[in-house]
């Protein structure tokens, strides 16, 4: 698995608005990528909602919030619109970011894994968290970690 202190692999995947993101275009401000396992089951929408309802707090920290699953872009869409995301979900239906990233599987390789990884804005992974359960503190410690990073 990827360690702290390796510069985070770069990617480009379509967003929710079909526009594409690129990890590179991000430099100069933090990043909080988060992987999840599937739009719209409890703890994934725990954990979206969270994110959501603290979002203001990771730009004011100079944060920008990324999620991504195997999801179409037209799942992500109607997750996006039903909770009311102010992020951007990103479609990566074949798996090679995940892949990229070493994300594990979880549940005996029967789930994608739950993975936050901070990044901050050198392109510097500075904390990674792998759990399924507690999807919830993913958010809480990605913004402690993010309070301590250099503005």
């Amino acid at each position: 698995m990827l360690q702290v202190g390796q510069p985070a692999p770069n990617f480009t995947l379509k967003t929710t608005t079909g526009s594409t993101f690129r990890l590179q275009d991000q430099r100069g401000r933090h990043v909080v990528l988060y992987f999840y396992p599937k739009d719209d089951t409890p703890g994934c929408t725990a954990e979206a909602c969270s994110f959501r309802d603290q979002y203001e707090d990771f730009q004011d920290l100079g944060a920008e919030v990324v999620g991504i699953s195997s999801d179409s872009e037209a799942s992500h869409q109607k997750f996006t619109a039903k909770h009311r995301l102010p992020f951007e979900l990103l479609a990566d239906e074949q798996g090679a970011v995940r892949k990229l990233y070493e994300v594990p599987r979880a549940l005996l390789g029967l789930l994608p894994g739950r993975v936050t990884f901070v990044i901050d804005k050198h392109s510097v992974i500075q904390y990674i968290f792998n759990s399924l359960t507690g999807a919830t503190d993913h958010v809480r410690k990605a913004k402690e970690v993010i309070q301590g990073l250099p503005a």
